[in-house]
């Protein structure tokens, strides 16, 4: 019996290659080439038409002569999740959720699905991880009770039929990665298997209107598993942050097709599924420590939505040859010029102190609006004087020590204000074009130096 030949897959990319190398031409990533067996084709006329599919048939059409429908974007019945989508779900469309295992993505999907049941529409629930039992001991965990159908099934023939039968406005598949099709020999979760799966889903969805939510694995470094094509090939991608010891949960998008990008959904997990968040701000805040020094309030913005978060420095004198920078919640590259700008141009000497910097909460900033605000929690830990409760800070700092504008400083202002803080430190540009709230004091700052003698 002849042995059967096999490929290797770049799990990246999908490159194949008949032999294994290192390094993939395709994307040059290093040992991603995975050993696989080819898809085997189906002989005859009958399977070869069902294997290659028709098109859709459908004829060009001009842009200005597509009719919009405002009623196709249909809301999940999760103000936060609505956010992150862009205002709800799009008719058709394909979103592909990916987070860690055990942060929350199949309890907050049937969530979902009970919402838009309790709302009138057909939702199927796939699982081929769990049996139609688990799901209903997890359901009733999660008080859902609403006309959901359930299908414990890893077949995806099987799911396309299901789908084509049953027509559901919302499905849910859990998770790609456990979905395979039977004709192809390769095993599932397989380059191949995924790439070939999310194809025919993504075709399913554009002819039958269904909108379908996928559950993707990730991997030890937090991508999503498969090929990164299944990135490029749905319409949305969204990803589950946070410490699965902790309660908050960040939903963030990545891809969207239909909306912003930039914005963030806060959940907390509790026994009793995902809860929403209404006002991140003031959670985020409520065990900041009165009276420390190398504790700061920075106003940011995600996306639409302003979010005030504490902004930590600590400072110790070093005993080795090299001191310690320590980074969690913002980049550490930036942090280091940041270090250097405070030594030239405020003349603040931290060559001989260990830095340790953290943004609670879980939050990652990545705006330069939050540099005045590092730069100030840093001073106060080598001063050893806190900054006062009452004062918020922001701004860019350039390599001169200038503070440059911020983006949306008046809606940051706004939930500054709304909050309780008096006293705001901005870029002095940003000061003379905002009018202040009454009862709120705007300083307007020009350098970082400047900045530090106002608040010390």
């Amino acid at each position: 019996m002849p042995k059967q030949k096999t490929v290797f897959v770049c799990s990246a990319c999908g490159y194949e290659s008949p032999r294994w190398v290192g390094k993939c031409p395709g994307c040059n990533a290093w040992n991603t080439l995975e050993e696989t067996f080819p898809s085997t084709p189906e002989k005859g006329p009958a399977k070869l038409a069902a294997n290659q599919r028709p098109g859709t048939g459908a004829q060009a059409t001009l842009i200005r002569d597509i009719p919009e429908d405002s009623a196709l974007r249909t809301s999940t019945g999760i103000s936060e999740l609505d956010r992150v989508l862009g205002g709800g779900i799009v008719e058709g469309g394909l979103m592909l959720i990916g987070g860690d295992p055990g942060i929350g993505k199949s309890t907050l999907l049937l969530q979902v699905t009970d919402q838009l049941a309790k709302a009138g529409q057909r939702v199927l629930y796939v699982s081929g991880e769990e049996s139609a039992r688990q799901i209903r001991l997890r359901a009733r965990r999660l008080g859902v009770e609403s006309d959901v159908y359930v299908l414990s099934e890893n077949a995806l023939d099987a799911i396309e039929e299901k789908i084509r039968t049953l027509q559901p406005d919302t499905a849910v598949i859990d998770s790609i990665q456990t979905v395979y099709r039977p004709e192809m020999a390769s095993a599932p979760g397989s380059v191949s298997q995924i790439r070939e799966s999310t194809s025919l889903i993504m075709r399913l969805c554009k002819e039958t209107g269904t909108s379908v939510f996928l559950v993707g694995h990730v991997t030890k470094d937090g991508a999503i598993a498969g090929p990164r094509m299944l990135e490029h090939m749905v319409d949305v991608v969204l990803y589950f942050e946070g410490d699965r010891q902790q309660d908050y949960r960040l939903l963030r998008a990545v891809k969207n097709r239909f909306g912003s990008v930039n914005e963030l959904g806060v959940f907390r997990m509790t026994g009793t599924g995902m809860q929403v968040v209404e006002n991140p701000s003031e959670e985020l805040l409520s065990h900041r420590a009165k009276g420390a020094s190398g504790s700061v309030v920075f106003c940011g913005m995600e996306g639409s939505r302003p979010l005030l978060c504490d902004v930590q420095a600590l400072t110790s004198p070093t005993f080795y040859g090299t001191p310690r920078r320590a980074v969690n919640g913002a980049d550490a590259g930036r942090m280091a010029l940041l270090l250097a700008v405070l030594e030239k141009r405020a003349n603040l000497r931290t060559y001989n102190q260990d830095v340790y910097i953290n943004v609670a909460g879980g939050l990652e900033l990545s705006e330069p609006a939050a540099d005045l605000a590092l730069c100030a929690a840093v001073a106060s830990s080598l001063k050893d004087k806190p900054v006062g409760p009452e004062i918020a800070i922001m701004g860019e700092v350039g390599l001169a020590g200038e503070v440059r504008t911020v983006p949306q400083c008046e809606r940051r202002i706004s939930e500054c204000a709304r909050l309780g803080f008096t006293t705001l430190i901005v870029p002095r540009t940003n000061a003379g074009r905002v009018k202040a709230p009454e009862g709120v004091k705007v300083i307007g700052v020009d350098t970082v130096a400047q900045a530090l003698s106002v608040l010390f």
